[in-house]
This record gives structure tokens, C-alpha cells and sequence, in this order.
């Protein structure tokens, strides 16, 4: 039986890191693509170097690089049956604060960026039997986050894309599903969470503890393999230790 073949943005480090290595335990094959290639380097080889992983410089935001990658994972790993779009940036500024070209960039990157690699994959998928596409939103695009008026207009713009493009590529056999976490050690979160920051959710966070990349790609993989979800699509799956039942109480 052939091997099942995933396209993974922002792969080189974080959630999209995690879901690499836990598709390759699976028993997939992964490109691997992230704006800079010395870094898609690194993990290619932090992933094992093997001949089962594609490492690939991307600007999502860039429609015909988006086009030639989703096209150089097809012909070099021999298909695509998965595609996580896990490539974004983040902006924690009051919203009186920030700029306008940080809204934009925001937005193309982690919108636009999704929209395209999408695209270009659907695109595929459609020539072929169908697949599966995941997106990462996040649970700042489900409430409206203290300064996250970027960060939060786009995510919440990925769940709206997701339930769109459910609807539009059900009739190709696509489904496309988002997960939505909540706080994660990723090198962006921890970028970004002062100590504060993380003494604030550790105390109204239900589950009392930030999540792991690891617990994000799991439930990832899952919504990949047609034999485990085949009859969900259209769906926001939030991993986010309670969040959303309870929310975080800020000054």
C-alpha cells in the first residue's frame, strides 16, 4: 500500500514541527515548508534526513511559489492526500496601537497565506481522490482577545475560510477541518507571553498548564486520516484546555 503524503506549512518549528514528526510515526510522507530554508533544513534533519520528507522554502503568501511547492510534493513523494496550514505570525498590540502595514501583514500571511496553499492543493486533490486540509485557527479567533485585533481578526477569518471551503470541495471527496488552540509552548508563544502573560492563564485556565505542540498534531493526524474522520468537515476543533468554557479573566 502506498504511503499517504501530507503538505506542511510552517514546518519548521512548533505545531507544524510536531505534526511532521507525528505523520512520519504514522507511517506518511512530508514536505516541509517554511519561509526560510536553512531552517526547513534543520528540521529536515532534526526529522530524520530521510527520503520520506520533502524540505521546502515557502512564501505562502506567494501564489506561484505555492503552486510549484503543492506541484513538488505530488511529483517527489507520489501524491497528496494531507495538507496542514500551519504557517502564521502574531501581534500582541493594542488595538489604538497598531499599524496598519502589521494589520495588513498579519492578515495576508495568515488569511491569504492559508487561502492560497489551500488553493493550489484543492486544485490537486480535486484530479485525484480527494483529501483532507487542516487549518490552524485559534481560540483568539473564537472571542475576542485583548489585544489580538490582527491576530484575532485573522484567525477568526480562518474559521469562516474552513467552513467555506467545506462547502465548496465536499463534492470532490476534500473535507477541511480547523483546529483552534489555545496557549502552547511554540517558540511564537513564548516570543510573546510575558511572564504575567503566562501567570494569567495559569491561574483561570481550567487545566491550569499551557498545552504541548505534541497535543495539538495528534488531533491533527486525526483529522487527516479519512478512516478516523471521513464524515467530519466544516468542523473548528478548539484544544485549548478549557478555554472555551471558561475563558481568562484580564485587567
Amino acid at each position: 500500500m502506498a504511503k499517504r503524503v501530507a503538505f506542511i506549512t510552517g514546518a519548521a518549528s512548533g505545531i507544524g514541527f510536531a505534526t511532521a514528526r507525528e505523520l512520519l510515526s504514522d507511517g506518511w510522507r512530508v514536505a516541509i515548508a517554511d519561509l526560510e530554508k536553512n531552517l526547513v533544513e534543520e528540521a529536515h534533519a532534526a526529522l530524520g534526513g530521510s527520503a520520506d520528507i520533502l524540505p521546502i522554502a515557502l512564501d505562502v503568501t506567494d501564489e506561484a511559489q505555492a503552486t510549484a511547492a503543492v506541484a513538488a510534493c505530488e511529483a517527489k513523494l507520489g501524491g497528496l492526500d494531507g495538507v496542514v496550514n500551519s504557517a502564521g505570525i502574531a501581534a500582541d498590540i493594542p488595538a489604538l496601537d497598531t499599524p496598519i502595514d502589521l494589520f495588513r501583514r498579519v492578515l495576508d500571511v495568515n488569511v491569504t497565506g492559508t487561502f492560497i496553499v489551500a488553493q493550489a492543493a484543492a486544485r490537486v486533490m480535486a484530479q485525484r481522490t480527494g483529501g483532507a486540509i487542516v487549518n490552524i485557527a485559534s481560540v483568539s479567533g473564537l472571542r475576542g482577545s485583548k489585544g489580538r485585533s490582527a491576530y484575532g481578526a485573522s484567525k477568526g477569518a480562518i474559521v469562516t475560510l474552513t467552513q467555506v471551503l467545506a462547502n465548496d470541495l465536499a463534492r470532490y471527496d476534500i473535507r477541511v477541518n480547523a483546529v483552534a488552540p489555545g496557549p502552547v509552548d511554540t517558540p511564537m508563544v513564548k516570543a510573546m507571553h510575558t511572564d504575567d502573560d503566562r501567570s494569567l492563564w495559569h491561574r483561570y485556565l481550567p487545566m491550569r498548564r499551557y498545552g504541548t505542540p505534541e497535543e495539538i498534531a495528534r488531533p491533527i493526524a486525526f483529522l487527516l486520516d479519512p478512516a478516523k474522520s471521513g464524515f467530519i468537515t466544516g468542523e473548528i476543533l478548539a484544544i485549548d484546555g478549557g478555554f472555551r468554557g471558561a475563558g481568562v479573566i484580564a485587567d
